[in-house]
């Protein structure tokens, strides 16, 4: 039996100078990402080297275990882009948001106008893993009353979906605008979120992409996406991306 090699493309191929990763963990110390300075520039300098020059990093804010302040990513933001100058890397483009959970915390700095948005009024927004927050209707509402549109980060991911497609379509009905984290195409997360992922694509509910980085490890799954078929799947989606360039 013969099986027949993908044909690998390099990464620079998939991600065009106008790319945006709209979603990543990059800024020093404050979440479960780069773990110092020299980490996040480790990590910008690998994803640089894939064709990855603008982003929009975005920490989590999550109750008591992520509490950053708009302030302290603003601030830690800083820290990097001069990091960077310093390291000579000076043809990368970052500023950042937030990826925040949909919480009590969430709906009241929704009220104050404290959002850091990806861009205009992009919000990027996530739920736990194990439920969807009781309220999400009227949440995903707020949202758009304040004048925000919230992107759904990694929607693949939320497990308590998976044998419940017709949740997808009434997400996007209540105007929600869906990420797929790239790692996704790959078995990172389990077979289950792969297979959502390919299922999502299919029927063209995914708006944009990101790369979710938080280490390593990440970086050097990312690199198995550099295929023909992968480029064919997403091309469409890479591009949407560039609208959130500054």
């Amino acid at each position: 039996m013969f099986f027949l090699k993908k044909k690998e493309i390099p990464l620079t191929e998939l991600f065009t100078d106008t790319f945006v990763d709209i979603h990543s963990h990059l800024l020093p110390g404050i979440d479960d990402g780069a773990k110092d300075l020299n980490h996040s520039v480790e990590l910008i300098r690998k994803m640089s080297s894939y064709g990855i020059k603008n982003f929009i990093t975005t920490p989590h804010v999550l109750g008591d275990v992520y509490p950053n302040s708009s302030s302290l990513i603003k601030e830690k933001l800083k820290e990097v882009q001069q990091a960077l100058i310093n390291n000579g890397l000076n043809d990368i483009n970052i500023s950042a948001a937030a990826e925040y959970m949909m919480d009590e915390q969430f709906v009241a700095l929704l009220k104050n106008d404290d959002i850091l948005t990806l861009k205009d009024n992009f919000i990027l927004v996530e739920m736990s893993y194990f439920n969807a927050p009781f309220n999400l209707y009227d949440i995903l509402f707020e949202i758009q009353l304040k004048g925000y549109k919230p992107v759904l980060a990694h929607p693949e991911r939320y497990n308590f979906y998976h044998n419940n497609f017709e949740s997808y379509y009434k997400l996007k009905k209540a105007g929600c605008l869906f990420q797929l984290n790239l790692l996704s195409l790959t078995e990172q997360y389990g077979k289950g979120v792969k297979k959502t992922a390919d299922k999502l694509l299919k029927n063209n509910l995914y708006d944009f992409v990101g790369t979710d980085t938080h280490h390593h490890n990440h970086l050097k799954l990312l690199k198995s996406l550099g295929t023909v078929k992968v480029k064919k799947n997403i091309d469409k989606l890479i591009g949407n991306n560039s609208k959130f360039k500054q």
